[in-house]
């Protein structure tokens, strides 16, 4: 009898939803240690063996973008529409040719986080199409004005032959899916001790005095970081490589260490708006420490749910650039509702891919 095989197709933007689909697979494997795993996608597979620490097979394709970005906060909307405008005109081949992959290679379903195309791809093999997200790409093209409504139009069309979508907090709507499940929070999972990281990277300060800076894959081009001198007696975690050299700055490596690996180092995660950060630093129970960001229409949607979820400051870009980093002797803002956000999306997801897989075999 051949193995179930999943195939979790990730969409090329940014390293959030790389990571979250790599928690996922790896909360998929854990149940069922017999299922092949497939992640298709164009992020780097050091990035994936970060969270899913087992053997799977890497297919590099590219089936949509997101959004074209110089760094984790600018975008380029005219390389962005061109790219998508091309994507819209190959869709055939790019469907022929993965769909036929997929035949070839046996899969039983289809995982998507979550490009378009998924859809059409697992259809034309007659797989089912599952998706995971918060938010959806004709949400986000929407709002980049009436130059993107053609393509905001397709990416709906394309949403709507989803079998079932798994639907994380933080969201918006995403009404053109027809079947839609609630689910909780996702993301890695600690794997390293407190003591243990502690004396790895040599930390003396006390967590209250430790924030973490995750700005994402794509990083920011101009922290100011030469404000970190007026607070000596705290420690500064990054995994900016470019960072200057500082005494309090902890530069920590790319590989073999995570942003929720350090989190229950910090009393404080400084971020740009970005769900998986905001996940994890959710179900650890740290602190958020915001920018805004208005350009990009799923920004306000989180900074609203950490609001209502999470203790936290709210930054303006102004205030983070000019503000002398006087935010931090500041009081944290807590929750402004007592309800709880369920933190096993994991697990939920992954249950239901097993009895799916199960019952197919």
């Amino acid at each position: 009898m051949p193995r179930p095989t999943l195939y979790v197709s990730i969409t090329n933007h940014g390293f959030g939803h790389a990571t979250r689909a790599a928690s996922l697979a790896a909360s998929v494997k854990a149940l069922a240690p017999d299922v092949d795993l497939v992640l298709a996608t164009t992020a780097p597979q050091w990035l994936l063996n970060q969270y899913l620490p087992t053997v799977y097979e890497y297919r590099s394709v590219a089936v949509d973008l997101g959004v074209v970005q110089a760094d984790s906060l600018t975008m380029d909307l005219s390389a962005t529409l061109a790219q998508l405008q091309a994507i819209q005109a190959r869709q055939q081949a790019i469907v022929a040719a993965e769909s036929a992959y997929l035949k070839q290679r046996g899969i039983t379903l289809v995982i998507a986080d979550i490009p378009p195309l998924a859809t059409a791809i697992a259809h034309a093999a007659d797989v089912p199409c599952w998706m995971v997200s918060n938010f959806g790409w004709d949400f986000i093209y929407r709002s980049f004005g009436e130059a993107f409504a053609e393509s905001a139009d397709w990416v709906a069309a394309c949403f709507r032959q989803c079998d079932r979508l798994f639907h994380l907090p933080f969201h918006e709507p995403m009404a053109a899916f027809p079947v839609v499940e609630e689910v909780g929070l996702t993301g890695g999972n600690p794997r390293y001790s407190s003591t243990e990281l502690y004396q790895r990277f040599g930390l003396k300060y006390p967590r209250e005095r430790t924030v973490l800076l995750t700005f994402g894959g794509l990083n920011l081009q101009a922290i100011p970081y030469p404000d970190l001198a007026l607070f000596p007696d705290w420690h500064f975690l990054t995994f900016d490589q470019a960072a200057p050299e500082l005494p309090n700055l902890i530069k920590l490596p790319k590989q073999g260490v995570r942003p929720v690996d350090v989190m229950p180092l910090c009393s404080r995660v400084v971020s740009k708006p970005g769900f998986s950060t905001f996940s994890e630093a959710c179900r650890l129970n740290v602190p958020i420490i915001t920018l805004t960001r208005n350009d990009f229409a799923e920004g306000p949607i989180l900074v609203n749910g950490i609001q209502d979820h999470s203790w936290h400051q709210v930054l303006t870009p102004r205030e983070f650039y000019q503000g002398q980093w006087h935010f931090l002797t500041q009081p944290l803002q807590p929750p402004r509702t007592s309800k709880a956000l369920p933190t096993n999306g994991n697990e939920q997801i992954a249950q239901a891919v097993v009895n799916y897989l199960n019952l197919n075999r």
